[in-house]
């Protein structure tokens, strides 16, 4: 149980499940990517990834884009159908300085999946990390 990464938002603490870029998709098949079965038994719980922030949007955004490689712009998608298989996006429980995009980062938050646009950006996603948090490692 030590072992187990801890979720610290909004003052609780949640033992998480680390999830890597690898772990995201299980198959392509004629309907495109699938999600892993570790994912689907994960949707709704808390989880931690590592990556790379994509340069945000804007600099007031309160989301990024977590990559599993670094990028020198945002991997912005204008349709599920388009998502890329290393990138998730990330709503932050509270607004946080953005780091450089070479920067290895943990983020910990619920994930979410599914396909959704935000009502705000239009920006489409597959999969998400909401009530986030993180920091460079």
């Amino acid at each position: 149980m030590a072992g187990l990464p801890l979720l610290i938002a909004g003052g609780r603490t949640e033992a998480s499940e680390d999830l890597t870029f690898d772990d995201l998709y299980g198959k392509i098949s004629v309907l495109g990517l699938e999600f892993s079965e570790k994912v689907k038994a994960l949707a709704g719980k808390p989880v931690g990834m590592r990556g790379f922030m994509a340069p945000p949007l804007k600099a007031e955004a309160q989301f990024f884009v977590l990559t599993e490689v670094p990028m020198s712009i945002c991997p912005f998608c204008s349709s599920d159908s388009d998502w890329p298989d290393n990138i998730v996006v990330v709503y932050l429980h509270r607004k946080q300085t953005f780091t450089p995009p070479n920067e290895t980062i943990e983020v910990r938050g619920v994930l979410e999946v599914g396909s959704w646009t935000d009502p705000e950006t239009g920006f489409v996603s597959r999969l998400r990390i909401r009530d986030a948090a993180y920091q460079a490692v």
